[in-house]
């Protein structure tokens, strides 16, 4: 679950992460008695959950209610980057002497948490990464040791931050690790940390993502999930319990298991298409869940075929045909399906399937031969209806 960025300041400060003071605003009105509480020069930011909004006009510093004003007026309810705002942060502006990155998040081929640290703040990491990688100070973490104060000393030296604010630069990283792992966090980024010109060392801003596994841990993130947007197929899937993730392409996908639906993903790239989601209806699925799996494939108007992939185990291919069979009696398909079905009960699946083919129903014995015929019927741009 991605947080805004104002409540990943919020969290940073719980854990004794400085940062600006701030208040959050709904309407013009609020903005300004938020400014006016904190003095002037205040920062109003739009709180969307996308990069970019400096240049795209989400970032403004405003000097007078009159500013506050307007810099609201002209952000909220309007779309930056695509997204609505429907929130704003209003902080107090600081004077910045020096701006840095830092960032923990997981190093899946070292098994093992990763701390990067970089003086080129503001900037993108990835360009960064690109231009100069020698800019970039990384640290492994033992998730049993964790991250120590001489730990972040060295990233700090290392990365070639001022030294004159080195203490308070790995006070600041110790306190980003404590979020990152107390908080069961997938990603904790700050880019800038600032130094102040008074020697002030602060995060302006917070890129948070929390680990969703997690939250039978952590129910006060119930608050926080109340502020998240989802577009409809992610908040139909949420509805029906399912592991849902919204791409943008044109061959809907639902497997069993992330690691098959991931492969899945592969195979439709690698045939020439492109796959509209990522959809793992679980190990067990029913003909429930099928049907509720393939409503919310078809919710989504790009999609112009729908690839099943089930390989059975704890899941029976026979269920999983029933569901795609009710699933054509009980939801207005778009486009047609094409279904591959390998393992537990498998045969009784196919002869299911193909007492029901059609031009909207078809079953391919392979996984490639499956996301070919997809990828071509996707292509075709036929629709059903």
């Amino acid at each position: 679950m991605d947080l805004f960025e104002y409540q990943g300041k919020q969290l940073l400060a719980r854990h004794g992460v400085a940062v600006p003071e701030g208040a959050a605003a709904d309407t013009p009105e609020e903005t300004v008695a938020a400014a006016d509480t904190l003095g002037y020069p205040v920062v109003v930011k739009a709180q969307v959950q996308v990069g970019g909004r400096g240049k795209a006009g989400g970032i403004r510093v405003a000097t007078d209610a009159g500013e506050a004003r307007s810099h609201a007026q002209a952000m909220l309810d309007r779309r930056l980057r695509g997204h609505v705002v429907r929130r704003l942060w209003v902080e107090r502006a600081c004077d910045i002497d020096a701006e840095y990155y830092a960032s923990f998040t997981l190093d899946r081929s070292a098994r093992l948490h990763l701390a990067m640290v970089s003086s080129r703040g503001g900037v993108d990491i990835e360009t960064v990464a690109e231009e100069d990688p020698a800019a970039i100070a990384r640290l492994h973490v033992d998730p049993l040791d964790g991250l120590t104060t001489a730990d972040a000393r060295l990233l700090v030296e290392q990365a070639g931050l001022d030294l004159r604010a080195a203490d308070q630069l790995a006070e600041v990283l110790v306190g980003l690790w404590k979020v990152y792992s107390e908080a069961d966090a997938e990603l904790v980024e700050v880019n800038p940390i600032v130094v102040t010109s008074d020697g002030g060392v602060l995060a302006l801003d917070a890129k948070v993502t929390l680990d969703e596994s997690a939250f039978y841990r952590h129910p006060e993130w119930d608050d926080l999930r109340a502020f998240q947007v989802l577009d409809e197929r992610e908040r139909l899937a949420r509805a029906h319990g399912l592991n849902y993730i919204g791409l943008a392409g044109t061959v809907g996908i639902i497997g069993n298991g992330a690691g098959l639906v991931m492969s899945t993903l592969d195979v439709v790239n690698k045939v020439g298409g492109t796959a509209a989601n990522f959809l793992d209806v679980g190990g067990g699925a029913g003909a429930d869940l099928v049907a509720a799996a393939l409503e919310v494939v078809n919710s989504d108007p790009n999609v112009r075929a729908i690839l099943v992939n089930i390989f059975g185990g704890i899941t029976r291919g026979d269920q999983v045909a029933q569901g795609i069979v009710e699933a054509l009696s009980r939801v207005d398909l778009r486009s047609p399906i094409v279904v591959r079905l390998d393992g537990t009960n498998a045969v009784e699946g196919r002869a299911i399937l193909a007492s029901h083919q059609s031009d909207r129903l078809v079953s391919e014995p392979t996984m490639l031969a499956a996301a070919q015929r997809a990828v071509d019927l996707a292509a075709s741009g036929v629709p059903l209806r």
